[in-house]
């Protein structure tokens, strides 16, 4: 296992329900590293992510995540994974009825949080970090699709997570919002020390903004250097 890796994967074979979709999966991710996740639609990446957030048990191989163990996972411990985690979807799945800095006391409330005063300190620090500190009085629809989709980062960022898992967050965005999204997850990375693993389909973001590519492609996962920039994949 890598120093500082917060997810280890070996010879780990990922299934959906009795099939197998992913085989020998390797990967190490390390403390404050971003990485796109590439690969054709129906290759597994979602399994992937499934598997590394708990929703889907990783029952061959071994591997762990955030200092979970993947393989001895109990399902009344994936609450406790995902508080180590930031989880963003392409859907913003935002409460429609609470202005943003409501949307993230929720969560704080829901993921335990009682003092006031840090929890407001919090949502505070967050806003900041995604640059929508003047705009927490606003409700999800009086924002622009960035803008919401900035808030759904900050909401990721509120426990402090070792690692952020982005499900296609560019995905309904347009060309200069989705470079403005994936500026803001390599600077969270770099700045805040939390690694970032994006799947992504916009293979122009990997020309424009490089970093370490891991393909998903027959079944099999290739995270080696060589693959870096390569973008032969055909959706």
């Amino acid at each position: 296992m890598q120093e500082h890796a917060v997810i280890h994967l070996q010879e780990a074979d990922i299934f959906q329900e009795k099939n197998l979709v992913l085989h020998q999966v390797n990967l190490d991710i390390r403390k404050g590293e971003f990485a796109y996740l590439i690969g054709k639609t129906g290759s597994g990446k979602s399994s992937l992510l499934k598997t590394l957030h708990g929703e889907l048990k990783l029952e061959l191989g071994s591997g762990s995540v955030a200092g979970f163990d993947l393989i001895k996972l109990k399902r009344r411990q994936v609450a406790k994974l995902r508080r180590r985690l930031g989880i963003i979807f392409q859907d913003f799945q935002l409460l429609t009825d609470r202005n943003a800095k409501d949307n993230l006391l929720f969560v704080l409330r829901a993921t335990g949080w009682k003092n006031k005063m840090e929890m407001f300190k919090r949502v505070s620090e967050v806003l900041q970090i995604v640059g929508l500190e003047t705009k927490d009085y606003k409700m999800p629809h009086q924002l622009s699709g960035g803008e919401q989709q900035r808030l759904v980062i900050a909401r990721a960022l509120l426990n402090k997570p070792e690692i952020i898992l982005a499900d296609e967050p560019t995905g309904n965005l347009d060309p200069d919002i989705s470079n403005d999204i994936t500026k803001l997850l390599q600077q969270i990375a770099k700045e805040e020390g939390t690694a970032v693993l994006m799947a992504t389909h916009e293979h122009r973001l990997l020309e424009k903004f490089p970093a370490r590519v891991i393909k998903v492609e027959n079944n099999k996962v290739h995270n080696d250097p060589a693959y870096e920039g390569n973008l032969e994949v055909h959706e």
